[in-house]
């Protein structure tokens, strides 16, 4: 059986990084988790930099106007995270589990898909909850 993503999205807006409630599914049990939404360009440029903790069950979602392959660096971000990109019909397309550059020049990851959305987590997260390439990512707004 395959693992589902269910995200829970509020329809309001509250301008800057707004936090909402995430609950992610897997077979085994389901995680709610707590994301700051990253959907403006300037959000999106300092994601989760100078970040020396991330709460357990947090992360931050960001949110594209099109689908195309994703590059995301690690420059002064402090904890190690997954990405977990997702395309425009909600299908997780790539995992990369990103280090903290230390030097540059840092290390480009990037999407082996095209991706719409990316998610980022803790540094394995996504094995510890079994989440991998192929399964799916709903949106469910109230």
């Amino acid at each position: 059986m395959k693992y589902y993503l269910i995200f829970l999205l509020l329809l309001f807006s509250l301008g800057g990084c707004m936090r909402q409630s995430v609950t992610v599914f897997s077979d085994q049990e389901s995680v709610r988790v707590f994301v700051e939404i990253a959907d403006a360009l300037e959000e999106r440029r300092i994601g989760l930099m100078n970040r020396e903790f991330l709460d357990e069950n947090s992360g931050m979602l960001f949110i594209f106007e099109d689908s195309k392959p994703r590059t995301f660096l690690m420059k002064n971000t402090l904890i190690p995270l997954d990405m977990i990109f997702i395309d425009e019909n909600f299908n997780i397309v790539d995992i990369k589990h990103a280090k903290p550059c230390k030097q540059d020049p840092c290390v480009l990851y990037i999407s082996s898909q095209p991706a719409q959305y990316v998610l980022e987590v803790n540094g394995d997260f996504t094995t510890k909850n079994n989440i991998k390439t192929g399964n799916k990512m709903e949106f469910h707004k109230k």
